[in-house]
């Protein structure tokens, strides 16, 4: 009997030896381009919408891969978009309006700069200002959001290869007289001001500010900005050898929720879905490319609710509903597709996603 339990034993310990480490990350995780994509204020209702509203297949349908985040900043129980965009660009939790620095306003270094130092291009769009709160938080290191011109600095010495959303304002009609339109072309910087450009993009830095703050809503008319600029600025980063990381976010789904305003709200949903339909085509097509998507919060208390018709509920109408102007604490949605998708599963702080993107960067 001796003779058999130490036989067992050292099979046992041959099996193991020659099994694969189970906490090694495979090669297969391994990403070289990142694409994330954040709906500002979109929770879970607001990204059901779509599946009501349109009459289109939701491309969040095409995610096998979903978890959960947990967004509570430093010092409160609900976060803003400064804080949360800062949880995902450098891995801290900082305080509400934190823009690319920590509890103690230290600046830490974002997944957009770590990606430029090593030798790939980087891409930020919104449909709010490129100086606005997510946005910023991946170049920018400023104590407090609102500081618009000081971000606007800080975008000068950035090494964002294309961004595109609303802002010249704050680059060109600045307080302190500066006109950082000319600082940027005197860079190389190629800045349009009216339209994006659908030509071929050679190797030039492309920087669009095409309004003087934000860009108008879909139902204020705004055309199909968000997803032209989302295929047009994989199509130009996609061509360097070393890859490329690329935020886009759908800055206006989180103004819907404020406002109450349910179609406003709706219509930013559906835009959005099809900016993630353009990042999907390019990763299924690429191979090579991590797709996230998520938000940073909740906005509104936003509810699919049952109609009621003379105080009764008639469960085969929907009627959008909202509890508050305001964020709320609620769980938020992560959908992943690509290399390192699988780790995304799960429930775990929003300052995690920086770290699970990283790793599938890194390994």
């Amino acid at each position: 009997m001796k003779f058999l339990n130490q036989a067992f034993f050292f099979s046992l310990v041959f099996i193991i030896s020659c099994s694969p480490k189970i906490n090694k990350t495979p090669s297969s995780s391994q990403a070289k381009n990142i694409i994330l994509l954040i709906g500002d204020g979109m929770g879970i209702a607001q990204l059901s919408s779509v599946y009501y509203y349109s009459d289109q297949t939701s491309n969040f349908s095409r995610f096998k891969h979903i978890g959960l985040h947990q967004n509570q900043p430093v010092g409160m129980k609900i976060t803003d978009s400064a804080a949360g965009a800062t949880a995902f660009s450098t891995g801290y939790k900082s305080y509400n309006a934190a823009i690319g620095v920590d509890k103690d306003t230290i600046p830490r270094e974002t997944i957009l700069e770590w990606a430029a130092k090593n030798s790939k291009r980087t891409g930020v769009i919104a449909t709010s200002s490129i100086t606005h709160a997510t946005p910023a938080s991946f170049y920018a290191h400023v104590a407090n959001r609102n500081s618009h011109e000081d971000i606007a600095q800080d975008f000068v010495d950035t090494p964002v290869d294309f961004a595109a959303g609303g802002g010249l304002t704050y680059f060109a009609k600045r307080t302190d007289g500066q006109n950082l339109v000319e600082v940027l072309e005197s860079k190389g910087v190629v800045v349009e001001t009216k339209k994006l450009n659908n030509e071929h993009l050679p190797n030039n830095k492309y920087t669009y500010l095409l309004g003087s703050d934000s860009l108008h809503s879909k139902v204020g008319g705004r055309d199909d900005f968000l997803p032209k600029s989302t295929e047009l600025a994989i199509n130009f980063l996609s061509k360097n050898k070393d890859g490329f990381f690329l935020m886009v976010e759908g800055s206006q789904i989180d103004w819907g929720g404020h406002s109450n305003k349910a179609d406003f709200l709706i219509e930013e949903v559906k835009d959005f879905d099809l900016a993630v339909g353009k990042a999907l085509d390019f990763a299924k097509k690429d191979g090579n490319t991590l797709v996230v998507v998520t938000a940073d919060h909740e906005t509104g208390g936003f509810a699919l609710s049952a109609t009621e018709v003379f105080g009764q509920r008639n469960y085969g109408g929907i009627t959008p509903t909202f509890s508050t102007g305001g964020h709320t604490a609620s769980l938020i949605p992560v959908f992943a597709y690509g290399p390192g998708a699988e780790h995304f599963m799960g429930i775990y702080e929003n300052n995690e996603i920086f770290k699970k993107m990283m790793d599938s960067f890194k390994n």
